[in-house]
């Protein structure tokens, strides 16, 4: 498998998911549509510097989805609100075991055993996570609403300032 120097987590990216390079050392293992790689970042540093490339960082982003959602534990993100892709993390982001999944990709998932689940993604590629089926389900219950939520805002802004521009015209 490749290893990245330089990682970014881009539209093509379905799962970030750790990778353990040493007993100290937890990487990150990138999805994307059509390739994987490895890079010495882990999947909070990797979401971190993903955010940091929309102008915020992973905690600003969080501290939104509490905000808006309500949602205080494993919160979804939007990474960039503009092309709207979100993303929901399996157990908390500080934990080394915390897997990354865009919702935007998600095609469906799958109960395999009691602790583990298979997500399908709409490009064809599966993954499997050590995750009940029943809290996998939920993060995407949550992430739907937060999307929804998040969405109507942003509308709304966009309303109110053609509006005020509309007033502003001779």
């Amino acid at each position: 498998m490749k290893f990245n120097d330089t990682p970014t987590v881009t539209g093509k990216t379905l799962a970030i998911l750790p990778y353990e390079m040493s007993d100290e050392n937890i990487g990150s293992h990138v999805l994307e549509k059509g390739r994987e790689y490895h890079t010495h970042l882990n999947p909070r540093q990797l979401m971190d510097q993903a955010c940091k490339e929309y102008g915020s960082d992973l905690r600003g982003r969080i501290n939104g989805t509490q905000h808006i959602a309500g949602v205080n534990r494993k919160a979804p993100i939007a990474i960039d609100t503009h092309s709207k892709v979100f993303y929901l993390p399996t157990s908390s982001p500080k934990s080394n075991e915390c897997v990354w999944i865009c919702y935007n990709h998600v095609l469906f998932i799958e109960k395999v055993k009691q602790k583990l689940t298979r997500v399908h993604f709409n490009s064809g590629e599966s993954i499997l996570i050590n995750i009940s089926y029943s809290s996998l389900n939920n993060q995407l219950q949550k992430t739907a609403q937060y999307r929804n939520l998040l969405e109507k805002r942003v509308s709304r802004l966009q309303k109110e300032i053609e509006l005020d521009l509309l007033e502003l015209q001779p």
